[in-house]
């Protein structure tokens, strides 16, 4: 076997090994501020969605969140029963789910507006040389890379 074939397989080479590991460990950062909303990172994104674009079906919400509706269905479930949000069958069409914000949902979005702050203060803090506008230029990177998969 040759040098080239092994090396394409090293953990380091990988695209995806830095986009998984840096996913985690930024979900761990947000969860460590999110815990005071009693609210996971996925339900974070989700009011996120709520917040910004009003009532949303399941289907909508999967499409934003790039998440299958097996997956966000559970997730749901447990928002509603925190009295987060509320679902509720289409009239017209019994597989809609509509999407809405209680107001316990509605007022969480006072207390989540610190939140970015609050995870650039970690990262910072556990990183005195952290560059924020190349953070901001790895965003901007990570979404156009979602966007040319998403046309694949």
């Amino acid at each position: 076997m040759s040098t080239e074939n092994t090396d394409s397989i090293k953990l380091e080479d990988q695209l995806c090994f830095p986009l998984y590991a840096a996913s985690r460990l930024i979900t761990q950062l947000y969860n460590s501020i999110l815990s005071d909303l009693d609210i996971s990172y996925p339900q974070y994104l989700t009011l996120m969605v709520l917040w910004d674009k009003g009532d949303s079906t399941v289907g909508e919400l999967s499409k934003a969140l790039i998440l299958e509706s097996n997956t966000l269905t559970p997730m749901l479930k447990r928002m509603e029963s925190k009295g987060i949000i509320s679902r509720k069958r289409s009239q017209t069409d019994e597989r809609i789910v509509m999407i809405s914000l209680t107001q316990k949902g509605k007022d969480m979005k006072s207390k989540a507006m610190c939140i970015p702050e609050k995870l650039i203060q970690k990262i910072n803090a556990e990183n005195s040389d952290s560059k924020i506008p190349e953070v901001n230029q790895l965003k901007e990177s990570l979404y156009q890379l979602i966007d040319l998969i998403k046309k694949q």
